[in-house]
């Protein structure tokens, strides 16, 4: 304020200067005329020099007077203000001192120890500004049932000592945020959620359930999904034989979390005494999209998911994000085989349509990838089209089998690296892609990436991260392995297909690998693909000799077995300090070892692979060891999956997993 009373008084200063100038060179050149007018003019001068400047104190003094008083009234004014705010404001330090609070501030919180709850938030603030350098702040704050936005800035800081750090004055606003937060609660409990409700296995009902209980098993299954829904007074309409469509304000969707879809073990006990399959549901919910359309598309996808992942279960989408809930039931194996003839003859179409063909697995290749590629190689050969595997194994996880197959011609031109493979794709290449459907978990990601044209053969349970825009994808969780779903598209293809030797003998150890020589996860269609590839001459004797272990190979596996630590009295978990590209093949089958122990129900193995962790669950059933791994990043199937983690040791990685598995067991309990 001195700064703006300086100016104004000066620029009238300036122009009082100039008239005086002008009046001294008017009286110099009047005397210069006549000598007689000197002394007056000197006199007059002096006269006018003396009043101008006893005028201009007298008017300096009144405009300062005026100025100060106006600064004064501006003053009082804005303290009033902040005095008299309609918003609690308070001056603190960063030590917990207050050193001013408001009338507003005093109705408030005058009767609550205010200190007790501010001084957390204070502490926070003072880290915030001495990492960040930030002058100004936004924090929450919960006292009384009530919700405040803080809003404050540093006044100023100083220093106690040299010793101590600086001790900062901070203006504190409190913006009552409760009935805003009301209402968006409220908002949000009140948006519609779309789910959309299936029967999964409604064809096997059918075809099995005796005639007298069909519509018995239907009506009952019908009631329940109905009464179930109507708790939450929402719509459901049945738009399929199969299908529901379900509507619903997201305020009853805590409630389904918190009860864990009890529905889906529910459905289970409608089936009657002479029914040989238990009916199961799947559920898909989704508040994602802007509008129905939008959100029932997503819930569609959703759904596809599910059924993607086996059935019998619940799946929430929220925020791009998905949530499972149950998944106990082991996957049905499909008595119809129509499915697998039209996707076979849908197979040999786009082949047919495509320049050339190229195969991949997933990373760490192994048999069953392999043996899935040579099938289809084969039949992509016999509908006359170029076709190349890309692939570039290590370690043994292929055993000897690896060493035979390069050792013929025929095999070891068909086998491409990810460089000269990517020279042959062109907008008509086809590529087929085997045992996994993950757009993260392919061998070479480039290969997918520059791909347009894509099929998708998988026995995995579906995980979000799902290869999109496929031409077909045959997905079946059912089946044991890739390799039974390929010799099922080979033995119902239109065309004579004739496998070598090696080919059918690589099927078969696919499907003997995956399921631990046929004891888990085999169904009819299982052995009914391993008789058909019997047909073609494999030598069993010589399939179970390329994965045999060597001595060392055993003895490292008896080891891990031997260090095994046992929780919840059933769940084994160990490690091996291995680390090169054999550790997962190693994790693999010290897993398998561990199911052999009496009462372990689940066995997880981890080891290093190069910077990577890598673990192998393994389950006789009772236990989801793809559920539990899923957590971490991994998947597979109820009974047998895999998971591989990045920047953790060991250690971290072992107690992350004793975490996941006791979230696990809360959740189904």
């Amino acid at each position: 304020m001195s700064d703006i009373n300086a100016n104004f008084v000066g620029k009238i200063l300036s122009k009082v200067k100039i008239y005086l100038i002008i009046i001294i060179i008017l009286s110099v050149i009047l005397c210069i005329y006549d000598l007689r007018w000197l002394i007056p003019a000197i006199t007059l001068d002096l006269l006018i020099i003396v009043y101008t400047v006893w005028e201009n104190s007298r008017k300096k003094n009144e405009i300062v007077s005026h100025i100060e008083e106006l600064t004064m009234d501006v003053t009082t004014a804005s303290k009033s203000n902040i005095v008299n705010s309609p918003i609690p404001l308070v001056l603190i330090q960063t030590d917990g001192n207050i050193i001013w609070r408001s009338r507003k501030f005093t109705e408030l919180f005058g009767t609550i120890d205010i200190i007790t709850y501010l001084n957390p938030i204070v502490k926070e603030i003072k880290l915030d500004i001495e990492k960040s350098d930030k002058k100004e702040f936004l924090k929450q704050f919960n006292i009384s049932g009530k919700t405040y936005q803080i809003r404050g800035a540093i006044a100023n800081y100083k220093r106690r000592d040299r010793k101590k750090s600086k001790e900062y004055v901070l203006s504190l606003y409190f913006i009552d945020e409760t009935k805003y937060n009301e209402l968006f609660d409220k908002y949000a409990s009140t948006r519609t959620c779309i789910g959309i409700i299936g029967i999964d296995n409604y064809e096997d009902i059918i075809a099995r359930a005796l005639p007298e209980e069909k519509l018995e098993i239907l009506a009952k299954l019908e009631k329940m999904i109905m009464e179930w829904a109507g708790e939450t007074g929402g719509l459901i309409v049945k738009n399929e034989r199969n299908m529901f469509v379900y509507m619903f304000e997201q305020q009853y969707l805590s409630k389904m979390e918190k009860d864990k879809f009890s529905i889906l073990d529910k459905v289970k006990n409608i089936d009657s005494i002479n029914s040989r399959i238990p009916a199961t549901i799947s559920i898909a919910i989704t508040m994602d999209g802007n509008n129905y359309y939008e959100k029932y598309k997503n819930a569609v996808n959703a759904m596809n998911i599910v059924l993607g992942r086996g059935g019998d279960q619940a799946v929430i989408r929220r925020d791009g994000q998905y949530k499972f809930y149950g998944g106990k039931t082991i996957e049905t194996e499909k008595i119809t085989k129509v499915k697998a003839r039209n996707i076979a003859k849908a197979i040999a179409i786009e082949i047919e349509n495509s320049s050339n063909v190229l195969l991949m697995g997933h990373k760490n290749v192994d048999i069953d990838a392999i043996g899935s590629c040579l099938g289809m190689c084969r039949l992509a050969k016999t509908l006359g089209k170029e076709c190349n595997i890309v692939t570039e194994p290590t370690g043994d996880s292929l055993g000897k089998f690896w060493e035979e197959l390069i050792s013929i011609e025929e095999y070891s031109d068909m086998v491409l690296t990810e460089e000269d493979a990517i020279k042959k794709i062109s907008d008509n290449t086809l590529l087929i892609i085997v045992d996994t459907h993950k757009a993260g978990y392919v061998e070479f990601p480039n290969i997918l990436n520059n791909t347009k044209r894509k099929i998708i053969i998988d026995h995995h349970r579906k995980s979000p991260d799902f290869i999109e825009d496929t031409l077909i994808s045959f997905h079946e969780v059912y089946a044991s392995s890739a390799s039974e779903l390929v010799t099922e598209i080979i033995q119902y293809s239109k065309e004579d297909i004739n496998l070598n030797l090696i080919e059918a003998e690589s099927l078969y150890g696919g499907i003997m690998v995956d399921t631990k020589n046929f004891t888990f996860k085999t169904g009819v269609r299982t052995f009914e693909a391993a008789a058909y590839l019997r047909k073609f001459g494999v030598d069993i004797i010589k399939v179970k000799k390329w994965f045999q272990a060597d001595l060392d190979g055993y003895n490292e596996i008896s080891e891990i077995v031997r260090n095994s630590e046992i929780i919840e009295n059933s769940i084994a978990i160990s490690k091996t300090l291995r680390n090169d590209e054999n550790t997962g093949l190693i994790c693999a089958k010290a897993a398998d070892e561990l199911l052999t122990i009496s009462n372990i129900t689940a066995s997880f193995v981890m080891g290093k692979m190069g910077d990577k962790i890598t673990i192998s669950g393994r389950s006789i059933g009772d236990i989801n060891v793809q559920v539990i791994l899923e957590k971490m990043g991994g998947g597979g199937h109820i009974t047998l999956a895999g998971a591989q983690l990045e920047g953790l040791s060991l250690e971290e990685a072992h107690d992350e997993l004793v975490i996941r598995i006791n979230e696990y067991l809360v959740e189904t309990t």
